[in-house]
């Protein structure tokens, strides 16, 4: 009778090396996402990215391709995780405020430099992409219970200009332009959403379209 052990060895070789694989591909992304954080895509370097990652630029080659490479691996990894940082309950300004500030004071300034660069990295448009139609859906789920008073053009003018109020570009010109605290920021973003819920609010709570 054959023994089944070296099939069970072969079997546990192969696992162990596609874990360690997927660690190390883990490991690339992050340090990636970390440079591209930080500085513009022609300045980062497979190079650094791998001394990051703590692996061989041959490594990141072999997984990745190139740097074009790992902005697609990076779209592919952020997007959902993102989302679900900006959530907050319908009604709650405060809690979409809060949210708000918390995603961009972590990821705001690398946003920002993403968008500069959408017509020079093409493999960047999914994300920026994915960040404004998700940004829109966001912002008309947590402000729902004013926008389903409204009806066609109505609903569609305050959509936008809610989105234009909690844009990660209002963000910047508070804090990173005028240099504003993150409580001073948070009360002026505040202040815009009250102001545009006023306007568009029916005064005798009727539809309006």
């Amino acid at each position: 009778m054959k023994s089944r052990r070296p099939r069970k060895r072969r079997t546990y070789r192969q696992v162990a090396r596609a874990q360690s694989t997927a660690g190390t591909a883990r490991k690339v992304i992050d340090a990636f996402t970390i440079c591209a954080g930080e500085r513009w895509f022609d300045e980062i370097t497979l190079r650094e990215v791998a001394m990051r990652a703590g692996v061989t630029v041959r490594s990141v080659i072999r997984r990745f391709g190139s740097k074009e490479g790992l902005v697609r691996a990076m779209v592919e990894d952020f997007g959902s995780d993102l989302d679900a940082e900006f959530v907050s309950a319908p009604g709650d300004i405060d809690g979409a405020v809060e949210r708000l500030f918390d995603a961009y004071e972590r990821v705001g300034d690398g946003a920002i430099r993403n968008v500069a660069q959408e017509h020079r990295v093409p493999a960047l448009q999914p994300l920026i992409d994915h960040g404004r139609v998700s940004h829109r859906r966001i912002v008309a789920g947590q402000f729902a219970p004013w926008l389903d008073r409204l009806e066609g053009k109505a609903r569609r003018d305050l959509l936008d200009a809610l989105v234009i109020d909690t844009d990660v570009y209002v963000w910047k010109l508070l804090r990173r332009d005028m240099r504003r605290s993150v409580r001073g920021a948070k009360a002026a973003v505040r202040r815009l959403i009250e102001g545009t819920l006023a306007a568009y609010t029916p005064k005798d709570g009727r539809r309006s379209s």
